[in-house]
């Protein structure tokens, strides 16, 4: 039987609590992914319009002049960026933050803490697509 490998993706973390930004960061290296870590909205602006994500997991509640929402608006203008799979993580999973992502432009919605399986079989679909 063959195991299909997935291809490794270019993923962009973006949270300004650091710790949970790098334990992201460093399962999906694990994993063979090129990560690449944001600690703000601007932050997180400047490395997709330099090198187009094709995953970003972007938290909601960022601290700083630009929230989560206010980034993935201003990712999907952005040339190269409008096809990745933008993911909102936060730790509010209410029907209104929910609604604000959706509208937003994210495609999907995590909880944290991320279970680590998730965030696997997570890369492993955006990157067989």
């Amino acid at each position: 039987m063959t195991v299909a490998t997935p291809r490794a993706l270019r993923v962009l973390v973006v949270d300004d609590h650091e710790d949970g930004a790098e334990v992201l960061a460093v399962v999906l290296r694990l994993d063979g992914h090129d990560v690449q870590v944001a600690h703000d909205g601007e932050g997180a602006l400047e490395r997709c319009a330099a090198r187009p994500p094709e995953l970003i997991l972007l938290d909601l509640n960022l601290g700083g002049e630009l929230d989560g929402c206010d980034v993935a608006r201003r990712l999907r203008r952005q040339e190269g960026v409008r096809a990745a799979c933008l993911v909102a993580v936060t730790g509010h999973g209410t029907s209104e933050h929910r609604r604000r992502a959706s509208e937003a432009g994210f495609d999907m919605f995590l909880l944290k803490p991320i279970d680590p399986a998730e965030l696997r079989e997570l890369a492993l679909t955006v990157g067989s697509a």
